[in-house]
């Protein structure tokens, strides 16, 4: 647990963007999950073969992996391929919901989690 705590305490600005990214994501296939085989499927196979171009772009024979980076580059074609199948013809405006009670849903996780992350950087500053 305080490894997590820890995390949130140094993440910064362009992590946490990428966190309300991935709850957009999270709420958005809580209301339109499709269970359908197909969807998912060509979802892996675009994150394996977008993923690995991705992981070729940023590699370098000097570096050590990262393995967290490595998850992300494969993540978000994944995230972005199955997303777009299951807002297809649901009357989005690029990424927003029609639904604004979805939208409000998706924007206020978001802030709870920007205010948890605020408020874990409150208390450990105070700690010191």
């Amino acid at each position: 647990m305080n490894r997590i705590i820890q995390y949130f305490y140094n993440i910064k600005l362009n992590k946490a963007i990428l966190w309300c990214y991935l709850i957009l994501y999270v709420v958005t296939v809580y209301f339109y999950f499709d269970p359908a085989p197909k969807i998912w499927i060509n979802s892996l196979g675009i994150s394996a073969v977008i993923g690995t171009g991705l992981l070729l772009s940023v590699a370098s024979s000097q570096s050590s992996r990262d393995h967290w980076q490595t998850f992300r580059l494969y993540l978000m074609p994944f995230c972005v391929s199955s997303f777009s199948a299951l807002i297809k013809d649901q009357g989005f405006f690029i990424i927003v919901s029609p639904k604004i009670e979805e939208t409000a849903i998706a924007i206020l996780c978001c802030v709870l989690f920007l205010l948890m992350v605020w408020g874990i950087k409150l208390a450990k500053r105070t700690d010191i």
